[in-house]
C-alpha cells in the first residue's frame, strides 16, 4: 500500500498529510462519525469530504497509516490510503457505484410497476394475486434495497441512525407485515378484485415497500453518478498538457529532432516548439522569439512576448515564431501539476454540507422506534389483544415510512435541475443549493466571464494627415500577413471596413511588429522599439498620446507611413453584452460583486467602471494561487463567497469558494471544479443560476416541512389505533403527491 504525503503548510515538525479513500458513507452523520473517531487519535486532525468520499488527515509521526485505516474500519466503513497518482481503485463502496445501483434501480422499477398496478387497481386483480405480488416484491425489498439495509445495520452496530435506517425499517415493516397477513390467511386474495377482503382488519402493503425502494434508489443513483464525476477535475487538468515533445538530440555530431512522449522529458532536455504547438513542460527559451497564449493558465488576454532567457510554462501555446526551450521542471514539479494539487486541496478543505433530512432523521428515527414500541406495549397491556397491538405498532412504522421525506429532496432537485438544463444551467447536487442560500459575495473572473477573452480594435487614432479609415486600411493590409493574435485582430477589423489591398516586401520581427509596401507606400506597424529599429522616432507629443491610452488599460500599436508616424490603433478585451445588467441583477439578489483578474490594474479598473463594480472591489495581477488566497481572505473576513470563472487558472479558486460557478464556454477543468455550470457565455445566466438554486432549495425546505408535518399528525393518530394500515398507506401516498406537486412548480421558473 502506498501513501500520498503532502507537505503540511504551517504544520508542526514531523507532521504529514495523508489522504484516505473512505467507502460506505451515505450521509452527514457518517462524516461526523468518521471525523470524531479519527480526531480521538492523539494529534490527528481530519476533514472528511462526503461527495469525494475522501478524508484529508493531518498526522503526527507517532501515528501510522494502518492506525488510521484500522480506526475507520472499526467505525464501520472501508478505507485505504490514496495512491499518489490518484488511483483509488478498490476504494469505492461497490454497493454505491453507479453501475450496480443502476442494476438495482432497473430491477426495482421493472418489478414495482406491476406490483403497484395489481395492488391499487381492482380490475387488474386475479385469483391469489397477493402471492404474485409477494413474489415480485421480494427481490425489490432484499437485493434492490440492500444498500439501505447494509447501511442501517452498520449504523445500528454503532447505536446510531440515518435516513437509511428509516428506509430499511419502513420497507421491512411494510413487507413483513404484509407477508404475515398473507401467510396467516393464505386465502386472503383467493378472489379477484377486492372481494373477500375485510379492509377494516387486513391489507397488503407490498406496493408501499416496492415503490419506496424504487424512488429512493433513483435519488441514490443520481447522487452516486455525481460523486463519480467529482474527481474528474484533476483528470481534465492533467490532459491539458502537451502529449509529445520534439527533443533535440546529437547523433553523429549533428543535431536532430526526436519525437518523445512529454512525460519522458527530464530537466536539461532541449525541445522545439513550433507555431500552434503547446509547450511540453516548464522551461527557459534558449533560441527564438514568439508570443505565447497564456490565457489558459493565467487568464491574460494579451499574448506574452518571449525571447531567449525568458521562462515559459508548460501547456501554454506558441502562437507565432519557432522556439527552442530547455526543460527546467517536469512531471509533478510543473506549474500545471501544482495547480492540480491546488484544486485537490481546495476540494478536500471545502465546507461540509449536512443534508437537512439526515440531520432531522438522526432524532426522528429513534423517536419513531420508541413510539412504535410504546404503542405495542400499551396496547398489549391495556387490551391484551396481540393482533391489535402489533397492527397499531406496525401502522406507526408504516405511516412513518419516509416516502415523502425521501422524495422531498430528489423530486425538487430533479425538477429544478431539469428546468435548469432547459435554461443552460447545471446544478451539481443538493449541497450546492444550501450554499446559494447564504452567499453574499460573488467573485467574477474578468477574462471569459465579464469580457469575451478576445482582443478587438477599440479605436484608430490619427495623429497627422492620414484619415483614420486610411490608417486602418494600410495597417490591416500589412498585419494580415502576420499570425500574431494582435495583428489578426487588427486585420479582422480592417476587413470588416472593406477589402484590403495586397502587401509586398513583407517583413516582421516576433514581439516587434510588421513592415511592408501597400499601394506604393511603406507601412510600418508595431511597438515603439520596432519603429526605432526602422529609424522612425515618434515625437514627444505623439508619445504622450500613445502613453495615455496604454495607461488607461488598452493595448496600442503604432502605424507609420513612409517612415513617419501617422497614428496608432488601440485594442482591448471587449466586454460581453449584458455583463453590466447581470451585475446589477446580482446586486438585487443581495450579492456584492468583486472583480478578480490576472490582467494589469489599469485594464481591470476600466472593465470594473464599465460594468458597475466598485474600484475597492478590484483585485488585479493575481496568479492562480493568488486567486485562492483572495477567496480565502474574503471568507476569513466573514463573507460567504461565490466564484464565477472559465479558465484553468480559476479552477482552484472555484473549488475553494463556498459556491463555484463555471462558464460553460470555458475549460473542462473549470467546469468540473465548480458547483454550478452555465452552458452559455452570458453573465446573466450566472444570476439566473443563483436564483434558480435558491428557488429549488426553498421547494426542498417546503417539502421537508410537509413531510414531517404529516408524520407529526399521523403518528399519534396511528398510535391511538384510529388509523388502520390501509389508510396509513393512503395518507403516506397523499403526502408524497403533495411533495411532488410542490416540486413541479419549479417547471415554471423563468417562463
Amino acid at each position: 500500500m502506498t501513501m500520498q504525503q503532502i507537505p503540511a503548510q504551517g504544520a508542526e515538525q514531523e507532521q504529514r498529510v495523508v489522504e484516505l479513500s473512505i467507502s460506505g458513507m451515505t450521509c452527514a452523520s457518517c462524516v461526523g462519525r468518521v471525523e470524531r473517531k479519527l480526531g480521538k487519535l492523539d494529534g490527528v486532525q481530519a476533514s472528511v469530504n462526503l461527495p469525494l468520499e475522501t478524508a484529508v488527515v493531518r498526522v503526527p509521526a507517532s501515528i501510522s497509516d494502518q492506525d488510521l485505516i484500522d480506526t475507520v474500519v472499526a467505525t464501520g466503513y472501508g478505507a485505504h490510503v490514496v495512491k499518489p497518482e490518484h488511483d483509488v481503485e478498490g476504494g469505492h463502496d461497490h454497493d454505491h457505484t453507479p453501475s450496480l445501483l443502476g442494476a438495482r434501480l432497473t430491477l426495482a422499477a421493472v418489478l414495482s410497476v406491476p406490483v403497484l398496478l395489481i395492488s391499487m387497481v381492482p380490475a387488474l386483480q386475479f385469483t391469489n394475486w397477493g402471492w404474485v405480488v409477494f413474489g415480485l416484491s421480494l427481490p425489490v425489498v432484499t437485493w434492490s434495497a440492500w444498500p439501505f439495509h447494509r447501511a442501517a445495520a452498520i449504523n445500528a452496530r454503532h447505536l446510531s441512525s440515518t435516513m437509511d435506517t428509516l428506509v430499511s425499517i419502513g420497507v421491512t415493516a411494510a413487507f413483513l407485515f404484509s407477508s404475515w397477513q398473507l401467510f396467516a390467511d393464505p386465502t386472503l386474495t383467493q378472489h379477484g378484485g377486492m372481494a373477500g377482503m375485510d379492509m377494516s382488519e387486513y391489507s397488503l402493503y407490498f406496493e408501499v415497500a416496492a415503490v419506496v425502494v424504487t424512488f429512493l434508489l433513483l435519488g441514490r443513483f443520481l447522487e452516486a453518478s455525481a460523486k463519480q464525476r467529482a474527481g474528474n477535475a484533476l483528470k481534465s487538468l492533467l490532459t491539458l498538457g502537451a502529449k509529445e515533445a520534439h527533443v533535440l538530440r546529437t547523433v553523429d555530431g549533428e543535431r536532430t529532432e526526436v519525437t518523445l512522449p512529454a512525460q519522458a522529458l527530464i530537466p536539461g532536455d532541449e525541445f522545439v516548439v513550433r507555431p500552434g504547438e503547446k509547450i511540453a513542460t516548464d522551461g527557459v527559451v534558449i533560441e527564438g522569439h514568439s508570443a505565447l497564449d497564456t490565457a489558459l493558465l493565467t487568464g491574460e488576454s494579451i499574448p506574452v512576448e518571449v525571447t531567449a532567457g525568458d521562462a515559459v510554462t508548460g501547456a501554454t501555446i506558441n502562437t507565432s515564431g519557432r522556439l527552442v526551450v530547455r526543460a527546467t521542471r517536469v512531471g509533478s514539479d510543473t506549474v500545471l501539476s501544482q495547480m492540480g494539487r491546488l484544486v485537490s486541496q481546495a476540494q478536500s478543505g471545502k465546507a461540509r454540507i449536512a443534508r437537512l433530512a439526515d440531520r432531522i432523521s438522526a432524532v426522528f428515527v429513534p423517536v419513531v422506534l420508541v413510539i412504535a414500541i410504546v404503542t405495542f406495549v400499551l396496547w398489549l397491556l391495556l387490551t391484551g389483544d396481540l393482533d391489535a397491538a402489533f397492527t397499531a405498532s406496525v401502522t406507526v412504522l408504516v405511516i412513518a415510512c419516509p416516502c415523502a421525506l425521501g422524495l422531498a429532496t430528489p423530486t425538487a432537485l430533479l425538477t429544478g435541475t431539469g428546468r435548469g438544463a432547459q435554461l443552460g444551467i447545471l446544478i451539481r447536487g443538493p449541497q450546492v443549493l444550501e450554499d446559494t442560500r447564504t452567499v453574499d459575495t460573488i467573485v467574477l473572473d474578468k477574462t471569459g466571464t465579464i469580457t469575451t477573452g478576445t482582443m478587438a480594435v477599440d479605436d484608430v487614432v490619427s495623429l497627422h494627415d492620414a484619415s483614420g479609415a486610411e490608417l486602418l486600411r494600410l495597417a490591416g493590409a500589412v498585419e494580415a500577413q502576420s499570425e500574431h493574435p494582435i495583428a489578426q485582430a487588427i486585420a479582422r477589423h480592417a476587413t470588416d471596413a472593406g477589402r484590403l489591398p495586397a502587401a509586398r516586401d513583407f517583413s516582421s520581427a516576433p514581439g516587434g511588429g510588421v513592415r511592408g509596401t501597400v499601394d506604393g507606400v511603406t507601412v510600418t506597424a508595431g511597438r515603439t522599439g520596432w519603429l526605432e529599429r526602422n529609424g522612425i522616432r515618434p515625437n514627444d507629443v505623439d508619445m504622450a498620446a500613445f502613453g495615455a491610452v496604454e495607461d488607461a488599460g488598452t493595448t496600442a500599436v503604432w502605424v507609420a507611413i513612409d517612415d513617419a508616424v501617422a497614428g496608432f490603433v488601440t485594442l482591448s478585451d471587449s466586454i460581453k453584452d449584458g455583463s453590466a445588467a447581470a451585475i446589477e441583477r446580482l446586486r438585487r439578489l443581495g450579492l456584492r460583486p468583486v472583480l478578480l483578474t490576472g490582467d494589469n490594474r489599469a485594464v481591470a479598473l476600466q472593465v470594473a467602471a464599465t460594468v458597475g463594480i466598485d474600484a475597492a472591489d478590484v483585485h488585479a495581477g493575481v496568479t492562480p494561487a493568488g486567486k485562492v488566497d483572495v477567496v480565502r481572505g474574503l471568507q476569513a473576513a466573514g463573507a460567504t463567497v461565490a466564484m464565477a470563472g472559465d479558465g484553468v487558472n480559476d479552477a482552484a479558486a472555484l473549488a475553494q469558494a463556498d459556491l463555484g460557478i463555471a462558464m460553460g464556454s470555458g475549460t473542462d477543468v473549470a467546469i468540473e471544479a465548480a458547483d454550478l455550470t452555465v452552458m452559455g457565455n452570458s453573465l446573466e445566466q450566472v444570476a439566473q443560476a443563483i436564483e434558480l438554486s435558491r428557488r429549488t432549495l426553498s421547494a426542498i425546505k417546503g417539502n421537508l416541512f410537509w413531510a414531517f408535518f404529516y408524520n407529526a399528525v399521523g403518528i399519534p393518530v396511528a398510535a391511538f389505533g384510529l388509523l388502520n394500515p390501509m389508510l396509513a398507506g393512503a395518507a403516506m401516498a397523499a403526502s408524497s403527491v403533495l411533495v411532488v406537486a410542490n416540486s413541479l412548480r419549479l417547471r415554471g421558473f423563468g417562463r
